[in-house]
């Protein structure tokens, strides 16, 4: 395995309910390699999103509070920044890819603003070289009309090609590391996998190592080198795929897999 480009220990998320503080991630450790692509998975509600959103330090304080021994990117402690560093740090070096796409991109503003606006903000470029630059990266996620697209408005656009705008966002600065939030959920099964190939092609170029979360284990079983199990916040087994379904460990782990067979618990 490659060097750890992100190294996450004891990260909890506690959120209020009936005014007295829960976890709903609990004291989670893990390593995501260079260049490896790790599942997140588990069912509804078990906390993956939640560890999403605390990776990136988007949990805002009105709404629950993050700890963490450390969250280590390439050598910079994400749990020690304060926000105005970890603006910077955002989109940049980390990136995430969000479930559902018009909730990432502003619908007052045309996709080639808002793509272009990531060019400008992390890799200082000039108003026509962010859009030279974002044609072309609209172009890498499979647009065969990419000025049409740098022109619509996000509403204009369907949802599958919403997301390739996001993923192009994402990607933009070449991330160290990729969050993908059940990033194919709300799409049909042909885009789903066009999507996710293109996601992966993407990243692969780019040396990006990426944090799939998704309950879907043919998704796992397809793209995914290891899989972290989650359950009621907390790991509960860790493999590499082929070993994962092979002999799963943990007795939740096989009522997973069988659940994805069709096989009675």
């Amino acid at each position: 395995m490659n060097a750890p480009v992100l190294v996450v220990r004891d990260l909890t998320v506690s959120v209020l309910q009936d005014r007295q503080p829960r976890a709903v991630v609990d004291g989670i450790s893990f390593d995501l390699a260079e260049g490896e692509i790790l599942a997140l998975v588990g069912e509804s509600g078990c906390g993956k999103t939640k560890t999403a959103e605390a990776l990136l330090g988007l949990v805002p304080a009105s709404a629950g509070s993050v700890s963490a021994q450390s969250i280590v990117l390439g050598g910079t402690n994400l749990a020690a920044l304060p926000e105005s560093a970890m603006r910077r740090v955002r989109g940049r070096d980390i990136s995430m890819v969000f479930q559902e796409p018009l909730t990432a991109l502003d619908p007052v503003f045309r996709t080639g603003h808002q793509l272009s606006a990531v060019f400008r903000r992390h890799r200082r470029l000039g108003r026509s070289e962010a859009r030279r630059a974002s044609l072309e990266m609209l172009e890498r996620v499979g647009f065969a009309d990419a000025g049409h697209v740098l022109r619509s408005y996000p509403h204009e656009l369907s949802g599958g090609m919403r997301q390739r705008v996001v993923i192009a966002m994402a990607m933009a600065c070449r991330p160290r590391v990729l969050v993908a939030d059940e990033p194919t959920t709300a799409l049909d099964v042909t885009t789903q996998a066009q999507v996710l190939t293109r996601l992966t092609e993407l990243a692969g170029e780019a040396g990006t190592a990426i944090l799939l979360i998704t309950h879907d284990l043919g998704i796992v079983a397809h793209y995914c080198d290891r899989a972290l199990i989650m359950r009621d916040g907390r790991i509960v087994e860790q493999a590499a795929v082929d070993q994962l379904f092979r002999q799963p460990r943990h007795p939740y782990t096989a009522r997973l897999l069988a659940a994805a067979r069709g096989e009675a618990p």
